[in-house]
């Protein structure tokens, strides 16, 4: 593998603030398994993508979550789009996906986090981390009317509960699908959001610097005992970086039961290599180190501005 940017993905290939950059290898990948598809609608869904993240989208601030940001969704895009070609390609599902459900697979992943973006005429918040609690909520409402825009009115109720893969609001046993094809979808969603953000050369610097900001904003430094009194989560960035190996447990837990082992799927798509989880591997071995020598000062890497100044 060639030197990673900060600014790229796992392969360092592809740069992953780059929305035109991110569709066209997700095209690529696409067109590969289904030849004779359109990709219209796919590349109507990235247009959109990128004006409401830079607040050109009827009724939308542009993002303001620095560590929720572009680059992110994009990252988790690119790797639902590899863990999807891995499924179509390894032949041993119950049926195949498919150029339609690839594309609500895509397209979901593209505004899982939408709900973090907020509204015109939300005179009440002033970031929008401060919807870290129901952001999946309102992204599902976004894409139950967005769908039926751009010509998928019929996968509108399914991309509604797909986002819930994403977070915690709703158990992944208690998210409602048709069909266990749906599920296993749904799963990859969830998957590639782990995945992909674990896995950024920048992940440790983002925790610190950007993440726990938006858990102040969103609640989560703080939590409320069974007594009623304040209980501190995360007293700091430095701590939330510190605790990354005991979170990446409970996230490995998350991929591999209620998950399904999703993430295995990047193995088939990179030809036998899974590159995402020797990124992840790297950035929880590299926290270890921090927290045996007591010193953040290693954390030097920059990651890339994203938000509209």
């Amino acid at each position: 593998m060639d030197f990673r940017g900060n600014d790229f993905d796992v392969t360092a290939q592809f740069n992953t603030t780059d929305p035109q950059v991110v569709n066209d290898e997700v095209d690529r990948i696409y067109l590969e398994l289904y030849p004779t598809a359109p990709t219209k609608l796919l590349d109507h869904a990235f247009r959109d993508l990128t004006r409401l993240y830079r607040g050109e989208y009827p009724g939308f601030h542009p993002c303001d979550t620095a560590y929720h940001d572009v680059q992110h969704v994009l990252d988790v895009t690119l790797a639902m789009a590899r863990l999807i070609d891995g499924y179509e390609r390894s032949q041993i599902g119950t049926r195949r996906f498919g150029d339609t459900l690839f594309r609500l697979g895509v397209i979901t992943a593209l505004f899982h986090d939408m709900g973090y973006v907020r509204e015109l005429d939300d005179h009440e918040h002033k970031n929008g981390a401060e919807f870290t609690l129901t952001h999946v909520s309102r992204g599902s409402v976004f894409l139950k009317d967005y769908l039926p825009k751009i010509g998928m009115p019929e996968m509108a109720d399914i991309a509604a509960e797909l986002i819930h893969f994403t977070g915690y609001e709703t158990p992944v046993g208690n998210i409602k699908v048709p069909s266990p094809i749906y599920r296993l979808l749904g799963s990859m969603l969830g998957s590639a959001d782990i995945i992909a953000q674990m896995s950024d050369r920048c992940y440790l610097e983002k925790c610190r610097d950007r993440l726990y900001p938006e858990f102040v904003a969103g609640g989560l430094a703080t939590k409320r005992t069974s007594e009623g009194k304040e209980q501190v989560v995360f007293a700091s960035g430095e701590d939330l970086v510190l605790k990354t190996p005991q979170f990446f447990k409970g996230a490995s837990k998350r991929l591999d039961l209620e998950l399904g082992g999703c993430y295995s799927y990047a193995q088939q798509h990179f030809g036998g290599q899974n590159l995402y989880l020797e990124e992840v591997n790297k950035n929880i071995q590299f926290a270890q180190g921090i927290a045996q020598e007591s010193d953040q000062s290693i954390l030097k890497r920059v990651p890339p501005e994203t938000l509209k100044s």
